[in-house]
């Protein structure tokens, strides 16, 4: 069974064992507006929590991914680099940016749960 976690620059991670898939939630690409760019990272790169991972564009800003987890980039999802604006659509399902085999799962520990997560971005509101 898949868990999911968030962290506070909006990034979600769904871990199953060792293999972690990452993307942006709904509420950044609500904020980001209509998304026009995505740069992934290379398979193969070695990732640290916090590094800058990729990078987004909308019509009206750019912002950096960070990785919310250590570990090896072991696949991207070109669909969106082709089709940016399915992150729009489908933030936290279809449009992930990358998976990982994590190399430090205790830094999931760090991260929020959903309600947390949700309980957060209440707070921003």
């Amino acid at each position: 069974m898949a868990k999911v976690y968030f962290t506070k620059d909006h990034e979600w991670v769904k871990v199953t064992g060792d293999d972690a898939v990452v993307g942006i939630s709904d509420y950044a690409q609500h904020a980001l507006g209509d998304v026009v760019f995505v740069e992934l990272p290379a398979v193969g790169k070695t990732l640290t929590k916090g590094d800058e991972a990729a990078v987004v564009e909308s019509v009206k800003a750019a912002s950096e991914v960070f990785s919310p987890v250590s570990g090896e980039v072991a696949s991207v999802n070109a669909a969106i680099v082709d089709q940016p604006g399915l992150i729009n659509e489908s933030p936290e399902e279809g449009a992930w940016f990358f998976t990982l085999r994590l190399s430090n799962p205790a830094e999931l520990g760090e991260l929020m749960d959903r309600a947390a997560y949700d309980a957060f971005v209440k707070s921003l509101e």
